[in-house]
């Protein structure tokens, strides 16, 4: 599946529409360069998934966890952008999260490749040349 975010004014409505697409899976992967939109297009989901919490880069926590207000249920967000060494994923007891039904939306995956379960969702993020970003998954 493909979606084109052609502004920010648009973004809701392809989180929308990425949300009609996510069927059973949990695992979400956004791969993309720095700089993409992967965190303001996670930011954009989760408020539609109906999170009335800030919602922030989970840069230096490394995991934010939120509940949607509509549905009660927990989505984790996380930001393996700072991992050095894989002990500290799992220190930090991934399993517990990926395998916990949870939605999960995980940035900079690459980094942890190896750790991601079988059935999570591969997405790509990237801008195009006029600046539009398309979402493929």
């Amino acid at each position: 599946m493909e979606i084109k975010i052609t502004s920010l004014d648009y973004i809701h409505e392809a989180a929308r529409e990425f949300i009609a697409g996510m069927g059973k899976a949990t695992v979400f992967a956004f791969y993309g360069k720095m700089g993409a939109g992967k965190t303001t297009f996670i930011k954009a989901v989760c408020e539609e998934l109906g999170v009335d919490d800030v919602i922030t880069s989970p840069t230096f926590a490394i995991v934010n966890e939120y509940r949607s207000a509509k549905t009660d249920e927990l989505i984790y967000h996380f930001d393996f952008y700072r991992i050095k060494k894989l002990e500290e994923v799992y220190d930090m007891g991934y399993e517990d999260y990926f395998y916990s039904r949870a939605i999960c939306f995980l940035e900079w995956p690459e980094l942890i490749e190896e750790l991601l379960p079988e059935n999570a969702v591969k997405v790509t993020i990237e801008e195009q040349a006029d600046g539009t970003r398309s979402v493929t998954f």
